[in-house]
């Protein structure tokens, strides 16, 4: 499966560790365009969850409804990790384009870039 930017997919993410988020979950790909187009066998992806913690600086909130998501969730900017390609298990809905134009404002101040 090519991954898309701004799409989310089901990923087994396996065991989690501390704080890590684990399981089979919905993320969100933030990899840039030229690394897919190359191939890349990982993927940059933000995990999402339903364990609400409001908006803030490293929360983006997913309505329910919005890439056919059943349930509000949110995307975890502080969860950002790379993941082998076969770990995307299916592929879901694209967000629209400003809450991934929100996404990834929140990681430029998240990495102070």
């Amino acid at each position: 499966m090519t991954p898309e930017r701004g799409r989310l997919y089901l990923a087994d993410l396996g065991s989690r560790a501390g704080t890590e988020a684990g399981k089979i979950r919905p993320v969100l790909v933030v990899q840039n365009d030229l690394l897919i187009q190359e191939g890349h066998p990982s993927t940059w992806v933000l995990p999402c969850t339903t364990r609400l913690t409001g908006e803030n600086m490293l929360r983006v909130v997913l309505p329910k409804g919005i890439a056919g998501n059943r349930q509000e969730c949110e995307v975890m900017i502080d969860q950002s990790r790379a993941i082998d390609n076969r770990r995307l298990v299916k592929a879901l809905e694209s967000v629209p384009r400003i809450i991934l134009r929100e996404v990834e404002d929140k990681l430029r101040c998240a990495a102070d870039l």
